[in-house]
């Protein structure tokens, strides 16, 4: 029993999924915090609320990927989320969101908050790793 094309893909689309997952998460907690009234005109505000969600959010889908029994290491897991991620943002939130806000992929990928959302991302999943799945082995 051979690895099948579909077999393939389905293991290409469980790795991709949590960063398609992380993508939407962030994307509508944005999109939500925009109408909370007090911080809806404060970027940082709104910027800090989803690192802390950022944390929660990374840490549920280190969780459901790893329930699968796979022990790929926890920073190619949280480098494959943040990638995927950022793929989306490029291929939709910036042509879709940012550029008719009058901003520019320059100004969107270049932006510290983007680094500190991928950082927490990484540091997360690889903790989470490193304290449930690499303490089993």
């Amino acid at each position: 029993m051979g690895l099948t094309p579909e077999i393939i893909a389905m293991k290409y689309l469980q790795i991709l999924l949590p960063g398609v997952f992380i993508w939407v998460c962030v994307s509508l907690s944005f999109y939500i915090l925009s109408f909370v009234p007090l911080i809806n005109n404060s970027f940082k505000s709104e910027a800090v609320i989803v690192m802390i969600m950022m944390v929660l959010y990374a840490n549920e889908m280190a969780l459901v990927y790893y329930k699968n029994g796979i022990k790929i290491h926890g920073l190619l897991l949280g480098i494959i989320m943040s990638m995927t991620a950022l793929i989306l943002d490029a291929l939709i939130t910036v042509p879709f969101i940012e550029i008719p806000n009058g901003r520019t992929y320059s100004s969107f990928f270049c932006n510290p908050v983007l680094c500190i959302l991928i950082s927490i991302n990484l540091v997360t999943v690889y903790y989470f790793w490193r304290i449930k799945i690499k303490t089993k082995t």
